[in-house]
């Protein structure tokens, strides 16, 4: 069995569908979409015209407008769990977690550390908790795979322009150091699994005609335990789907 995985940000769920956010998993007929930054609750989203099937788990803010994240999956989970109470992210819908048989689904939004780093702090402290989350879940057994807007570029290949972006949030020494860390506690990311060193981007700034350019980062992704590594037949970047400032990533896992 191949299973078809699909994360995106989209920048506001109603104005993803407004944009045919439907039409788009109505074609690609994903097995499980991952949705980051849907700003709003389930009950303030038209979502009678939603591809049927799908069970769907939400995990909105507390703040209105804000982040969210949601799970719409074909296959029923054997347990969810909404966000984790030793921290905010509850408060911030920042964790969908899915279990099933054979693996362990996160769906995250990263926090972003701003342009004038006011929450570099709290980003860092995020991903510090959550790397210990993952390697906590891995040792009792389960097959984990985590997707999302993670915030930051991993290499320079994953921007278009790293020198200007060196002191930016989302590439710098110490967010992309963690990102080595990861790597180093045998995580995979599964684009540069199948694809290397070839260079595409999942976000585009909305100033300056920066999409229309390609001027571009690579901060959405799909990791995997490295002994998954054998499953994945196919990880992508959808770079010509719009609807968002991020397009939507995938894998393709034969379970």
């Amino acid at each position: 069995m191949t299973l078809r995985l699909i994360s995106w940000n989209l920048a506001g769920m109603r104005a993803a569908i407004k944009k045919g956010l439907f039409d788009f998993m109505e074609k690609d007929k994903a097995d499980i979409y991952c949705f980051q930054e849907v700003k709003a609750k389930a009950d303030q989203v038209p979502l009678l015209d939603c591809p049927r099937g799908y069970r769907q788990f939400w995990n909105p803010a507390a703040k209105a407008g804000y982040s969210g994240v949601a799970t719409f999956t074909k296959i029923e989970p054997k347990s969810v769990i909404i966000g984790d109470r030793d921290n905010d992210w509850d408060d911030e819908g920042r964790v969908i977690i899915t279990k099933f048989d054979e693996f362990t689904l996160l769906n995250v939004y990263f926090p972003n550390g701003q342009r004038d780093l006011g929450r570099l702090d709290f980003k860092m402290k995020f991903y510090n908790y959550f790397l210990k989350y993952i390697d906590d879940l891995r040792d009792r057994g389960e097959k984990v795979i985590f997707c999302g807007d993670v915030n930051t570029a991993h290499t320079e290949i994953d921007l278009a322009r790293p020198k200007d972006n060196a002191k930016t949030s989302g590439f710098l020494p110490i967010e992309r150091a963690w990102m080595d860390k990861l790597v180093a506690h045998n995580w995979t990311d599964t684009y540069r699994l199948i694809n290397n060193n070839k260079i595409e981007y999942s976000w585009w700034s909305q100033r300056s005609g920066a999409r229309p350019k390609n001027v571009g980062w690579r901060i959405d992704y799909f990791f995997i335990d490295k002994k998954l590594e054998s499953k994945i037949t196919d990880a992508f970047i959808l770079t010509d789907v719009y609807g968002s400032d991020h397009c939507p990533i995938g894998i393709e896992i034969k379970l």
